[in-house]
């Protein structure tokens, strides 16, 4: 079973002075949340889906999702942190669970994605979940393109990694719900502090983290700036249809 969980947490401090967070902000007439939980309600492979929002927003949240085609979407509370609404999306995939295996989860598939990256294609979500069943978990990334600075104390260069080894992280990060469980359940208060990634608990651990290839239009929503960028993108969309 694969399940997709929506990440919807974000406050949109970054996107200046706004009356709602950026999640919710319109794009093409829709808000940004729609755009993508359409591209996972239309996956074949996709199961399940949930959208996981700061408590404060879940009513406002499930009045977006009210339309008969969305009635399949489950609305969760997220946590204060974002390892702490993985955790909900977790408890939410041992509920509907197939099999009995770890707290019902088994080998059932967690998809997670930002809910403000609504340009996620269907190409991305079938190479993250036939990664997961070939090696567990993965991430989707693209190549850097800019030479990355290492600087430990932000006055000047500590290090300058070799570019041809660095890539840039997206979502959707996909695992196997029992071993993501086990491990976050490893976590010691320290590390848990400090992880603002799920694959970082992987690599913590010494287990494997298969890449996914992103896009670089598989942009996440964060600035105004990246308001227009995306209005742009979506009327390339809308016009020539590449982006499935």
């Amino acid at each position: 079973m694969v399940i997709a969980a929506i990440l919807a947490g974000g406050s949109g401090s970054r996107m200046g002075n706004t009356a709602k967070p950026k999640q919710f902000m319109e794009l093409g007439g829709k808000p940004i949340l729609l755009h993508t939980v359409d591209k996972f309600l239309l996956h074949p492979e996709v199961d399940g889906v949930a959208v996981l929002c700061p408590a404060q927003w879940v009513s406002y949240t499930k009045d977006l999702l009210s339309a008969p085609e969305y009635q399949s979407v489950e609305v969760l509370a997220g946590g204060a942190t974002r390892n702490e609404t993985l955790k909900n999306a977790l408890e939410w995939a041992r509920h509907i669970g197939e099999d009995s295996g770890f707290g019902g989860c088994g080998d059932n598939i967690l998809v997670t994605h930002d809910a403000v990256r609504p340009f996620v294609t269907h190409r991305i979500i079938s190479e993250n979940i036939a990664a997961v069943k070939e090696g567990g978990a993965c991430d989707t990334v693209v190549p850097a393109t800019d030479t990355i600075v290492r600087s430990a104390d932000g006055k000047a260069i500590s290090e300058i990694p070799p570019r041809p080894e660095l890539y840039q992280g997206q979502t959707p990060q996909s695992f196997r719900c029992k071993e993501l469980a086990e491990l976050m359940e490893s976590l010691t208060q320290e590390e848990e502090a400090v992880l603002t990634d799920a694959c970082k608990i992987y690599v913590l651990r010494g287990r494997p983290v298969y890449l996914v290839q992103g896009e670089v239009y598989n942009m996440k929503i964060t600035y105004p700036y990246d308001v227009k960028v995306a209005k742009a993108l979506l009327d390339l969309d809308l016009s020539d249809g590449e982006k499935t």
